[in-house]
């Protein structure tokens, strides 16, 4: 008797155990459903935008020249194009040199001191 109710309460486990990955097996296809609906929709939304800008190109084109051509100008320069002398319209600014340089130049001027290095000869 005991072993029946101890079958009887394994199967009445089993059962809800089934009835759990029954639930989460059907979870997991719709999120899959769901995914794939989405990817879809991506997919179409962007073959209707690169087909939006084709004919967008093809308008274009057809616009540029009463022929259909495009135009075959393509801008170029020459050496002369920067050696040419340039002229402005107002004269160039020229700023005073700043008032520090000139206590330094003084400063050096007092001390009676060469203080700029050089290189010399050694001498021997």
């Amino acid at each position: 008797m005991a072993s029946e109710k101890e079958n009887h309460v394994v199967n009445g486990e089993d059962e809800e155990e089934e009835a759990k990955m029954e639930q989460f097996f059907a979870l997991l296809r719709n999120f899959r459903e769901a995914r794939n609906r989405r990817k879809h929709e991506l997919i179409q939304r962007e073959q209707e935008e690169i087909s939006k800008k084709k004919k967008k190109k093809k308008n274009k084109i057809s616009k540029l020249d009463d022929d259909g051509e495009k135009s075959s100008w393509v801008p170029s320069f020459e050496w002369e194009d920067f050696t040419a002398e340039i002229e402005f319209r107002r004269p160039a600014i020229i700023f005073p040199p700043s008032f520090n340089n000139k206590q330094e130049e003084k400063k050096q001027e007092d001390d009676g001191l060469d203080l700029n290095l050089t290189l010399s000869p050694a001498s021997s």
